[in-house]
Formats: C-alpha cells, structure tokens, sequence
C-alpha cells in the first residue's frame, strides 16, 4: 500500500469520533453551549464535558475538563453563567460556572444526585427534580430487620425542590435553602416547566417510576406562592416533554389518546395538544400530522417543535392555528437537538447530513468542525433505498457501499438491524447510533450493508408504526429478507453470502432469522429476546410485550410461541454469535443463555459472550471495540473464509 493511499476509518478510529449533544442557546442569542463526549483511551472510559461557542470571539472552547462528567447545560436567564450536572461520589449534583472563568461552584448536595434541573425565570434559583428522601416507616424497619423490598409496592420516587442561591459576600460564596415542593408519596416527576412570571410550575407524573405506570401519567399545575397542586383534566397518554406559553396561561404537550384497550392503541404517535389553564379548553393544532410531535420551548413567536420524517428530524416554529414555519431542510437534515431563545429570534440546533456526523449551528451557521475527523480518510456511501415487503407494505433501508461501487459486481450483503421496535436507521455516519457493528470494516471487506426500517419503525405514520402489532418477529423477517431478495434480484448481493445482526429488538429479529430461516451464512444475536414467555416474567417493563402481543402468555401461549425464536430450535443451522451485557434489565440475560444452550444442543456453531457490568451500552470504549471487532471477525469467518484464531482473544 502506498503511504498516501487513503483507508477507511479503524474501529478505535470510529469509536473516537466525537459525539455533540445537549445544544442550549444563551437568551442573547450570542452564545451556545453543548456536550462533547470523547473516548478517553487512557483510561478506557468515555468523557463528557460542556462545551462554549463564544458569537464575539467566532471560536469553540471547552468549559469543563477532567476525569469528571458534565453534561446537561443550561445558560443562565442573564445569558452570564452556564448550570451544568457532573458527579460528586458518582451522583450527579448541580454547579454553576460563570463563562468570565471563575472555578464550579457545587449548589445541590443530594444524596441520590440530581436528574434534571432549570433556573428560576430571574436567575435566583434552580428548580430540580431528586429522588424523594427514604421514608422513616422504611428507615425503622431496615434497623429492626435488614434491607429488603416488596415488590411493586415500595419506590423512590423523584420529587421537585427549589434551592435558592444566597450571596453571603464578595467572595461570592453561597448558601443555600432547599425546599421540597412535592411529596414523593405515589407522585413520580417525569418533566416539568417554569412560566416565564416564575409563579407556576406544570409537572408531568406518574404514581411511581414503574415503566408500566407510564399510562397512569398526569399533568398537574403546581401554584408556588400557595403549595396548591391542582390536576388538570387531560385523558390522555403523556408524551416526553411539556411547556408553558409566555403569558402563563396555557401549556403545551405531547400526548395520544387513551384507549379502552391500552396495549393495542398505545402503539401510536403522538400528537401536540395546547391547554388553556383559565378556561379548560383544549385544541390539537397539528391534526394532520402522521408523527410524534414534541414541543421544546414556546417563545414570542410560536412553538419550536421538532418530529420525525422518515429517515429525517426537522424542527418548526408551530402557531396555535396550526400553521408551521420550517427551520430546517425537509429532506437530508437530522436534528438531534435545538434551542431557541425566548423572543423566537435566534435559534442553535445539532444537525447531521447523508454520510456525515453531527455539528452544531447557530443561526444556521456551522460553529463546528467535526467532519474534519475523517480527513484523508474513506467512508461508505449512505442512501436510501425501498423495497415491497411480502404482503405488499413498502420498507425502506440504508444501504451502504464502497466508494468504488461496480453494480455489475454481486457483493456480499451483512443486515444491520436497529433496536426500538420504534425507532429507525438514518443515512449518517454516527457512531452514537451504532456503537456495536463496524459497518465501514464491513465496507472495506468487501460486503455491502443494508438496514432496513422494518414495519414498527418511527417516522413512517401511525399504521405503519402498528403495522407489526401481533406479527412480531414472523413479518420483521419477511420485511428483512424482501429486502435481501430486492438486492440479489438487482444483481448486487450474492444471495449464498448473506448475514444478519441486530442488538435489541434487532437482536431479537436476528435470533428470528437464526432458527427460523436457512437464508443466512452467519448471525449475530446482540442483547435479544429469543423467547417471549419467559422474557415477560424477567424484564422490567412486561406491559411492552403486552402492547405488542395483546395479552399474556397465560391468556395467550400460542401467541407468545408463534413469535418466539425458540420456538423454532429444531431447525436452527445457522452460525450464531450471541452477545449479551450482564446488567441488561430491558432484556435479561436468560435470552442469551436459552439461545445458546438450544443451539449447542442443536450442534450448530455457537459463542455466548457476557459482557460484564454492561446493561444496554457500554461506558468502557474498549468493550465496543471488541464488540465490534468480534463481530468483524464471525461474519468475516463464515462468509468469507476468514481465520477465528484470534477470536479469543477478544
């Protein structure tokens, strides 16, 4: 090789891409604040820091450095000072740093951190939202008896305080007095928000922090000077995010109908719903718009809201007749974030394009330089390709190629499959959306690699997001290999040299393919359900298979057998490769070891590897590259003829 040939990218390389995140505009309009996570290969360990785009001075600088996380940051009201969290004892408190340089000033000392936090509209305080204090009742008992717990009776649930900060000299030290402004008894805060007058807060709760509590939300106005706590009648299904209109009389939600039969019609985006406080009146401005909305603040001059369109992330400025002002391109922009100031007038987001990473813009001007990462180096080409599914639904894809394509090569095709079900594979090179699977050593193999957004995915509407209610598994396979077919039928995929891999509910649809199917050479099994039955006792949030599957395993076996890897053990051939983090509460580890114990009986060849200390994601970046690279490494074996003596190793 010629030293100034150019290479792809290696997996360390990719892994030490930077991710932006956590955009905030300062009220000025002149400043941006972010977070810049970093692998630190020192210390095999990820770093967060707060970042400042500085308008005057036209550069980007860090705020934070260090062995210790920041993220979540929040410019002050005067636009002076940035509130960040960062971890003392490991619990996330709340400080303030003036962006003219004095050190952190720590303001929360909670005993189990904080989880989010907004200023006091003038700038005198913080609201923030803890886990309320240990009951007395629990304290006495754990002092007669020892620590234990009942189950789905007993939680910690996350209450709302306000601190005040008291200027004590010159020094500018401060003490601080904390209020408890909600009871943590059957009263969980998920999200909240400040009228701009500072006398009310709107809170979205819940009876506790159980995952299926979610459809016993609520939302409650909270009137400081008085302590009244006042439920609003809203029958709905609360979305992530909710805000108050400038005057302080109305509030904007996300929210979805609430049907008699939950599980079914849960699976549905939301839509926007503006309420008046005085009056009771609720109007849904976006009617005809066929995806979760969620509103991120409204300001003098509408709502800025952003939603999901296919394979893309736009934001608008929402009127309450429904009109909307575009503030993003319609088609290739992925808005991961935006902030806006609060007369509407100037506006910071994180954006990425096809075949790029993310950067942060302010007034539509790029204020980063991330993409420079990949200088001298190759990268895959990303695009969007469709194809009709068994039964006549169309699916889209991400196909990715090398930048030498010959469509009249048959290349060999690995399916990357995402998680959610609802959520989607996007056309942009972001390791923070695949940090298991190397697609751009894949590329330089010699494969080619699709991921299909397979029916359940967001951003396609509402039927299409139910379109896999009750087909689990059986209809994400048709979906995956007419997709597959579409390749080879166009001469471009070698239909003898196909694999498949997938971490979640993509995990699950690979296990699908790998005792269902003998259409793939090698699978690989990340962190997926292989049996629905026993999966419903061990996960954290069963009510989610109910949602999809329409009952219980009880109620309904057969159900919970149709759609179940294991049920088709006995016809498993398949090299399969299972990956598994031991920690994964959303999909335990008695998948894995179901899968691999059938396989082994079935004497096809199998690897179980438990990462340890890991639920869903590592924050080790040496654990994703060998992840990765023992991905690289099974698909390189069985399809390509490579060697696994170093598989091992890894």
């Amino acid at each position: 090789m010629e030293m100034n040939e150019k290479t792809y990218l290696s997996i360390e390389e990719i892994i030490s891409i930077p991710i932006l995140s956590g955009t905030n505009i300062s009220d000025d309009g002149k400043n941006v604040a972010f977070v810049k996570k970093t692998a630190n290969w020192k210390n095999n360990k990820y770093r967060n820091h707060v970042w400042i785009y500085e308008k005057d001075k036209g550069q980007c600088y860090p705020l934070t450095t260090g062995d210790l996380d920041s993220t979540y940051p929040l410019w002050s009201p005067d636009s002076r000072a940035i509130a960040y969290l960062s971890p003392v004892n490991k619990k996330n408190q709340l400080f303030v740093k003036s962006i003219d340089g004095y050190k952190g000033v720590q303001i929360t000392d909670e005993k189990e951190g904080v989880s989010q936090f907004k200023w006091e509209p003038a700038g005198k305080g913080f609201y923030y939202v803890a886990q309320s204090k240990e009951s007395e009742t629990i304290k006495k008992r754990k002092e007669l008896y020892g620590d234990f717990h009942h189950i789905g009776k007993e939680y910690q649930n996350n209450s709302l305080y306000y601190i005040e900060r008291v200027v004590q000299n010159d020094n500018d030290e401060h003490d601080s007095v904390v209020y408890q402004l909600t009871d943590g008894k059957d009263f969980h805060v998920h999200e909240f928000d400040i009228s701009d007058d500072g006398k009310r807060v709107v809170l979205m709760a819940t009876p506790s922090p159980n995952m299926g509590d979610t459809i016993n939300g609520d939302l409650y106005i909270l009137d400081i000077k008085a302590g009244e706590l006042k439920k609003l009648n809203i029958d709905k299904l609360l979305g992530g995010s909710v805000c108050f209109s400038p005057e302080g009389s109305k509030i904007c939600y996300s929210a979805s109908i609430r049907g008699k039969d939950y599980y079914q019609t849960h699976i549905q985006d939301n839509t926007l719903e503006i309420y008046d406080i005085n009056t009771g009146g609720r109007i849904q401005p976006l009617k005809d718009f066929d995806s979760t909305v969620i509103p991120l603040r409204w300001t003098a001059k509408g709502i800025l809201i952003r939603w999901q369109h296919k394979t893309n992330y736009l934001i608008g400025l929402l009127c309450e007749d429904g009109t909307v002002e575009m503030l993003s391109e319609t088609i290739n922009s992925f808005i991961m974030d935006a902030s806006i100031t609060r007369n509407g007038n100037h506006l910071a987001y994180n954006k990425a394009i096809t075949n790029e990473t993310f950067e942060i813009y302010l007034d539509d001007k790029k204020i980063t330089n991330e993409n420079n990462f990949f200088k001298g180096k190759i990268k895959s080409n990303r695009e969007i390709i469709s194809w009709k599914s068994s039964d006549g639904l169309e699916i889209e894809g991400v196909l990715s190629t090398p930048v030498d394509f010959d469509a009249n090569k048959k290349y060999p095709l690995l399916v990357v499959i995402h998680g959610g079900p609802a959520w989607a594979s996007f056309p942009i090179f972001s390791d923070c959306f695949n940090e298991k699977y190397p697609i751009e050593q894949f590329i330089e193999k010699g494969f080619i690699v699709l991921e299909p957004n397979y029916r359940g995915s967001s951003g396609y509407g509402n039927e299409f997001l139910k379109a896999n209610y009750r087909k689990l598994g059986i209809a994400n396979y048709e979906d995956v290999i007419s997709g597959v077919d579409k390749l080879v039928d166009k001469g471009m995929a070698d239909k003898d040299r196909v694999g498949v891999m997938g971490w979640s509910n993509g995990g699950y649809i690979s296990a699908f393919c790998s005792t269902f199917s003998s259409r793939f050479k090698a699978v690989s099994v990340g962190g997926g359900i292989t049996n629905w039955s026993s999966h419903y006792v061990n996960t954290d949030i069963p009510y989610f298979i109910r949602m999809y599957l329409g009952n219980t395993p009880w109620n309904d076996p057969e159900i919970y057998s149709k759609t179940s890897p294991m049920t088709y053990i006995k016809s498993a051939c398949t090299p399969t490769l299972i990956q598994h983090g031991e920690k994964d509460a959303r999909v335990p580890t008695p998948n894995a070891y179901e899968l691999y114990q059938g396989l082994r009986d079935m004497e096809v060849d199998t690897e179980l590897i438990i990462f340890k200390g890991m639920a869903y994601s590592s924050d080790q970046p040496g654990i994703n590259v060998a992840i990765m690279k023992q991905n690289l490494m099974w698909f390189s074996h069985y399809i390509l003829g490579e060697s696994m003596k170093d598989f091992k190793v890894l």
